[in-house]
């Protein structure tokens, strides 16, 4: 092991404390994933509880959990668990202690899907305007109705309440969800939100809503208690959200108090928060790593509030040369962790890992171009983890796919069921 390797030379064993006096015990973060390990009712379980217990075995400084649902009306996939209500209060305690009690921080990631949400599944779908996917999505995703003034009010209410029950539980924080087209995402879009009244018609009523939604979080949960936020550099969508627009929601989070600012890019229609769009680089830093770190970089010299980067990290040296630039504060893992789930115990002992992540395909265009199997086929791996084995980190991508589909048919029929 060379010396700019060793845990004493190396960045990610440095401690972090967040403006609102907690500390991270390193700058590795388990970035969230769908795990859809809930119940077709929508509620968390024990396997939850041993999925979050083996990561934070591995020393890891902070795991953000998955789409984490505030509304039962209002899922993003079969299995997602929802939080509106003090229900599953004592599950959710044991989840919270489960990486608690071994030092890690966990936070929750609060989420409401809007439109981006398989065709079927909700009795109807929201969205700030009612734009409809592009043509090759349409068979997934159906065409939204315009969220009334009354309902969006309601789901501001909604996170703040699921923030609350997260603090009840034991939780160590929460994670607004605002990137990857998502609800929040769609309100800063001016491509998703077409609105002409105080939600929309300009960059800064767009982002009316994602403000509103963390004021209302903060009110419910104090200053001392951590808030962050997941949230798009980009769009890479025409017409979409931009880094200028980005910056500036980014800089009014901080002037309002938040906490952590996790940078990732993209939607399900331009995916490139997994790589399968890229966006341009200079060729000086082509071989960087970190897929969204040039905007970190311009981002630092506008906003000092603690940002975390996810997408692209494969090495120790990349992860310790992008926290060298002091660009970013975080480290933020999620596909590494579902196929090598003990991978910060190696790099926090200055080592690579053994597994790195690689492309998932099916050999089918419109399948792949979508970027879904990130989800899919990562989702089988965690599962495998949850129940106390290993991942198949060499699984075919079709055949996750057809298993994958036959399930969300059958969870889909199911949660209907459930609601009737």
């Amino acid at each position: 092991m060379t010396k700019s390797n060793s845990p004493e030379s190396n960045f990610l064993n440095q401690p972090l404390q967040l403006p609102n006096g907690s500390v991270l015990r390193n700058r590795l973060a388990k970035a969230a994933m769908s795990e859809v390990l809930g119940t077709y009712d929508n509620h968390a379980t024990q396997k939850h509880v041993e999925l979050y217990r083996r990561w934070a075995k591995s020393g890891i400084g902070m795991l953000i959990t998955g789409n984490v649902m505030i509304d039962r009306r209002a899922l993003g996939e079969p299995g997602n668990v929802v939080i509106e209500d003090e229900s599953d209060l004592a599950v959710l305690q044991q989840w919270a202690k489960a990486a608690t009690e071994q030092e890690a921080a966990i936070w929750v990631q609060l989420n409401h899907p809007g439109k981006q949400s398989p065709k079927g599944l909700n009795s109807s779908n929201l969205s700030p305007s009612a734009i409809p996917f592009r043509a090759d999505m349409a068979g997934f995703f159906e065409t939204p109705r315009e969220a009334t003034t009354a309902e969006i009010d309601e789901i501001i209410q909604r996170f703040g309440r699921s923030a609350a029950i997260c603090k009840k539980a034991g939780f160590s924080g929460v994670q607004i969800h605002g990137a990857h087209g998502y609800l929040i995402s769609q309100f800063l879009s001016p491509h998703h939100n077409q609105r002409e009244d105080e939600w929309g018609g300009s960059p800064e009523k767009r982002r009316r809503f994602v403000l509103a939604v963390y004021a209302e979080i903060r009110r419910k949960v104090g200053k001392d208690f951590p808030v962050g936020i997941k949230l798009n550099s980009a769009d890479f969508q025409k017409g979409g959200f931009t880094e200028e627009e980005s910056m500036a929601t980014i800089r009014a989070l901080a002037d309002a108090g938040i906490d952590l600012i996790e940078i990732s890019g993209g939607t399900y229609e331009a995916p490139a928060m997994s790589g399968v769009v890229q966006q341009p680089q200079r060729s000086s830093t082509a071989i960087r790593e970190a897929y969204f770190l040039s905007f970190a970089e311009k981002l630092r010299s506008t906003v000092q509030v603690p940002l975390m980067l996810t997408g692209g990290f494969r090495t120790l040296a990349g992860m310790n040369a992008a926290l060298q630039t002091g660009a970013l504060d975080v480290v933020g893992l999620a596909r590494l962790l579902a196929i090598d789930p003990d991978a910060p115990k190696a790099l926090l002992e200055g080592h690579d890992c053994k597994q790195r992540v690689r492309p998932v395909a099916t050999g089918i265009k419109a399948i792949d171009r979508m970027g879904i199997m990130e989800i899919l086929w990562y989702s089988r791996q965690l599962k495998r983890i949850a129940e106390g084995g290993d991942p198949h980190p060499n699984e075919s991508g079709l055949w996750a796919f057809l298993a994958s589909l036959m399930k969300s048919g059958w969870g889909t029929y199911q949660t209907k069921r459930l609601r009737a």
